[in-house]
């Protein structure tokens, strides 16, 4: 346990209390990942967003919008990057017979093998995050997963 002093926008006990409290700190955890993300992405070459957005475009073919719902983002944001991409030729636009002016997006095998770089060295870092803990670990990240699914679930779109 940490003796970092944690930021919760709720007073009293209970579940609202906790419940601000575990949203505070996966704020806080979001923010680090980010930070971490983008180191990882650097030794690449590439930003956060562009990894997110390579990530994003790694399964069935998607529009910028959709992808955008997907990251959590603006559509904006996710079209500067999926520009970059094309440019680089890491992404293909692919004709969307449903919105002429709004394109399906894939990875090229450039963009395939440059994502795979990417998540190897992130599977690295967090293979060092945890190194010497025990092994209820694995359990313990696993029910604090389906927790934060849970709540994911319970929010409205």
């Amino acid at each position: 346990m940490s003796d970092r002093q944690h930021v919760v926008n709720s007073l009293g006990d209970g579940l609202d209390a906790t419940l601000a409290g575990f949203i505070a700190d996966v704020i806080e955890l979001a923010g680090r990942f980010r930070q971490v993300a983008e180191d990882i992405a650097r030794q690449e070459g590439q930003t956060r967003a562009r990894w997110y957005a390579l990530s994003v475009f790694s399964g069935e073919p998607l529009t910028v919008a959709r992808a955008a719902r997907r990251l959590g983002t603006t559509r904006q944001a996710v079209q500067r990057s999926t520009d970059e991409l094309v440019r680089a030729g890491l992404l293909t636009a692919q004709p969307n017979p449903d919105h002429k002016t709004s394109p399906y997006l894939r990875l090229t095998p450039d963009g395939t093998a440059l994502l795979e770089r990417i998540t190897a060295r992130a599977g690295e870092s967090r293979r060092l995050w945890l190194a010497d803990t025990d092994t209820d670990t694995a359990a313990d990240i696993a029910a604090a997963h389906a927790a934060v699914r849970a709540i994911l679930d319970a929010l409205p779109d």
